[in-house]
């Protein structure tokens, strides 16, 4: 089977700020593998997440006044234009020379990199990666987080939560749920999935701090993850 080299990236703010904080020892790993694999014939779309400032705007909000799911999505969509941004300008001359917003805009450029931001409320980051896949005629987001694996039940609650290597996408929501919140935790979120579904779309999650293991998979070796489908 030919490798796909036309990659869509759903980078978890988690990854980006994890705790407040910019992740610039991970960021500069990052950079560096994207930028070698320009040089194998990659292209990347790299949609990113809201992240700890996503997480700090919407509890202090909420603490002033009550505040809309609504608002609060709007919130987090901001906190991911920045983040993407922030994505942007370190790729620097390499990237397309502006954040994209909607998912179904049509690009024609030389550049290797295009970094797209949230959208529209009621929805995470992770279902702009899926219009981004049919865009461009990808046939699997990777979604990179700060977990190994999509377990069989929540591992926080859970101790004997098991590790999953693949789930078909009806079992998967009856993990995760059917219903999107603002302040809901998915390995990927509910309307996400539930269009890469009906687009016939995969998804693999992967720690993405694990870089060997993200580039294992797209050599087509062993890793540490779980193919969604």
């Amino acid at each position: 089977m030919k490798k796909e080299k036309n990659i869509i990236i759903s980078l978890g703010g988690s990854l980006i700020i994890p705790k407040g904080e910019v992740a610039v020892d991970f960021l500069k790993k990052f950079r560096y593998f994207i930028l070698k694999l320009l040089k194998q014939g990659y292209t990347f779309v790299i949609i990113t997440g809201g992240g700890g400032i996503n997480r700090l705007y919407n509890k202090e909000a909420q603490k002033i006044t009550k505040i809309k799911d609504l608002d609060l999505d709007w919130l987090g969509i901001s906190a991911t234009r920045l983040n993407a941004e922030l994505i942007r300008i370190i790729f620097s001359n390499y990237a397309y020379p502006q954040v994209i917003e909607n998912p179904k805009t049509k690009i024609k450029t030389k550049k290797k990199i295009i970094i797209a931001s949230g959208w529209r409320p009621g929805c995470s980051s992770d279902k702009d990666a899926v219009f981004w896949a049919e865009n461009m005629k990808a046939k699997m987001v990777i979604n990179l987080s700060d977990i190994d694996y999509v377990y069989d039940k929540d591992p926080d609650k859970y101790p004997e939560a098991k590790p999953l290597k693949e789930i078909s996408w009806n079992n998967f929501l009856k993990i995760v749920g059917t219903k999107w919140s603002p302040r809901k935790s998915a390995p990927f979120g509910p309307p996400a999935s539930k269009l890469a579904q009906k687009l016939k779309i995969k998804v693999t999650v992967l720690n993405g701090k694990n870089i060997k293991n993200l580039d294992n998979f797209l050599q087509g070796k062993k890793f540490k993850g779980t193919i969604i489908g």
